[in-house]
C-alpha cells in the first residue's frame, strides 16, 4: 500500500504529459494557406491518423470567436449548427479517415481559421489551423502626373508564415487544458484518498 500514492502521482503526471503532446494525429492535405475569392467554392480536407468517433469542424474569426460548423459521425452523418441535418452554406462528407468541409460560396463572413477536432479515447486532438481569408485590397498614396492625381490600386495577400504563427492559444486552453486539469484533479483526489486510507 505504501507504493500506491507514488504510482498514482506518476500516472497523473503521465496523463497530463500525454494530453499535452496529443496534437499531431489530425493534419491537412494540400496547401497550408487558402485564399478564396468571393463566391468561390472552398474545399477543406482533414485526415485522421487513428480510429475516431467523428470529427468536428469549427472556425475562428478575426476577433478570436469560435464558431461551430458541423459534426460528422464515423458513419458519415452530419449535424450542422442549430441541430440541422443540412446547411445552405456548407457541405460535409467523410470517406474512411478523410473528412471534407465545403463552403459552397465563400463570403467575408466565412473568413477565419478552420480546425477539425477529434475525440479519441477521452483525448481531444485538433488539427493545425487552416487560414482562409479574402485577398486584402489596399490603395497607394495619390501620385501626381502632369497636374492630374490618380490612385493605383494594389492587391496584397496575408503572409503565409504570419498566418501559421497565429496558433489558437486560448483554443488550446479551453479544449485541451480544461479537461486535462479536471482529469489531473480527479487523480490527485484519488491520491489523497489513497494516502488517507494507507495511514489507517
Amino acid at each position: 500500500m505504501d507504493g500506491s500514492p507514488a504510482l498514482l502521482l506518476l500516472l497523473a503526471l503521465g496523463l497530463c504529459e500525454y494530453g499535452h503532446r496529443a496534437g499531431n494525429d489530425l493534419h491537412w492535405e494540400g496547401n497550408s494557406t487558402t485564399q478564396p475569392q468571393v463566391g468561390q467554392r472552398l474545399e477543406l480536407e482533414c485526415h485522421t491518423a487513428k480510429e475516431d468517433s467523428g470529427v468536428f469542424w469549427v472556425r475562428r474569426d478575426r476577433g478570436g470567436t469560435l464558431h461551430f460548423i458541423v459534426f460528422i459521425t464515423a458513419l458519415g452523418r452530419t449535424t450542422f449548427r442549430g441541430n440541422e441535418r443540412t446547411s445552405t452554406r456548407f457541405e460535409a462528407t467523410r470517406d474512411r479517415n478523410f473528412y471534407w468541409l465545403v463552403v459552397k460560396s465563400f463570403t467575408a463572413q466565412d473568413e477565419g481559421t478552420y480546425f477539425c477536432l477529434m475525440n479519441s479515447n477521452q483525448v481531444l486532438y485538433f488539427s493545425p489551423g487552416q487560414p482562409a481569408f479574402l485577398p486584402v485590397t489596399t490603395t497607394r498614396a495619390p501620385t501626381t502626373q502632369g497636374g492630374t492625381t490618380e490612385e493605383e490600386p494594389s492587391t496584397t495577400t496575408p503572409d503565409p508564415d504570419t498566418s501559421k504563427k497565429e496558433e489558437p492559444d486560448f483554443f488550446c486552453d479551453i479544449l485541451i487544458w480544461v479537461p486535462l486539469a479536471g482529469t489531473c484533479l480527479l487523480l490527485l483526489l484519488a491520491l489523497a484518498v489513497t494516502v488517507v486510507l494507507g495511514q489507517r
